[in-house]
């Protein structure tokens, strides 16, 4: 210890200690509040910005999954009205084959017929999910029904499980759909008009069966992609949480090792400040 008055050196260094003790402690208790290891960027500026990066892919990657959901949901409701065309057509293809007994009341059959073609032809335009029509041509449902199932902008999956169906459509469903519509007691009397008609519905069936099938393909593929989203946001959102999340555990023991390290250099600032005081022994 020095004996000069004029600038109290230990008690400056002591001043010194207190004020980094005094501000290790205040960030671990800070750290405790907030439950953040990262309270501003200057804390970590790298982990801040790839902490930030990480978190719009996180958010990216939840809305594709919103989009997966979407889709599975869309492809749900086409599938229902898919398999109530098939139902359709095979209780139609039971009627032609009775049309060809002598017996029977054609002219009923070919009414129960047309009354099932209506009933198709309603199915084909009213199948629609948030107002947009799934089975008819004209739109989307031509196309293809296109979702963002990825973390990329550019990482997309293309629904065209209606196009065949949906462009047909334009064309009178291979004009089977028209035949029926306009089937008459007269008409399924004609042995070769039922062919034609069997015909007809065959290919009908044919369309709504691999429309069907991509359904199942594209549900495949969704719940696989659904799969992988789940898996790269849990690893995303670890990563971010290894960041930005304080140790509560080390943080309190910070504050603790802080508080006591504080009480001392207090005592150990105010006892260097009056150590010049000494000097004073020497003037009497």
């Amino acid at each position: 210890m020095s004996f000069r008055i004029n600038t109290n050196v230990d008690a400056l260094s002591a001043y010194y200690s207190l004020a980094k003790t005094n501000k290790e402690a205040s960030v671990a208790q800070l750290r405790i509040a907030t439950g953040k290891r990262i309270n501003q960027v200057a804390d970590d500026t790298s982990g801040f910005n790839i902490g930030k990066s990480l978190e719009g892919k996180i958010s990216v990657m939840k809305a594709a999954q919103n989009n997966v959901s979407g889709a599975k949901n869309m492809l749900s409701t086409a599938e229902g009205a898919l398999l109530s065309l098939s139902d359709l057509l095979v209780k139609i293809e039971g009627k032609l084959s009775d049309a060809t007994n002598p017996t029977a009341d054609r002219a009923s059959i070919a009414a129960d017929i047309k009354s099932m073609a209506q009933e198709l032809t309603g199915i084909l335009g009213s199948t629609k999910y948030n107002n947009t029509s799934l089975l008819t041509g004209g739109g989307d449902a031509e196309g293809g029904f296109v979702f963002q199932v990825g973390n990329a902008y550019t990482d997309k999956m293309t629904l065209d499980f209606a196009s065949a169906i949906a462009t047909s459509i334009a064309n009178g469903f291979n004009n089977g759909l028209s035949n029926l519509l306009n089937v008459t007691g007269s008409s399924v009397t004609n042995s070769a008009t039922v062919a034609t008609l069997e015909a007809n519905v065959s290919t009908l069936k044919a369309s709504v069966q691999t429309a069907l099938g991509k359904i199942g393909n594209f549900v495949q593929r969704l719940d696989i992609r659904e799969e992988t989203l789940n898996v790269s946001i849990s690893n995303a959102t670890a990563s971010v949480s290894r960041l930005f999340d304080a140790d509560a555990a080390m943080e309190q023991l910070n504050a603790t090792r802080g508080s006591i390290l504080g009480q001392a250099a207090t005592s150990m600032l105010s006892q260097l400040n009056m150590a010049p005081q000494q000097v004073l022994s020497l003037f009497k």
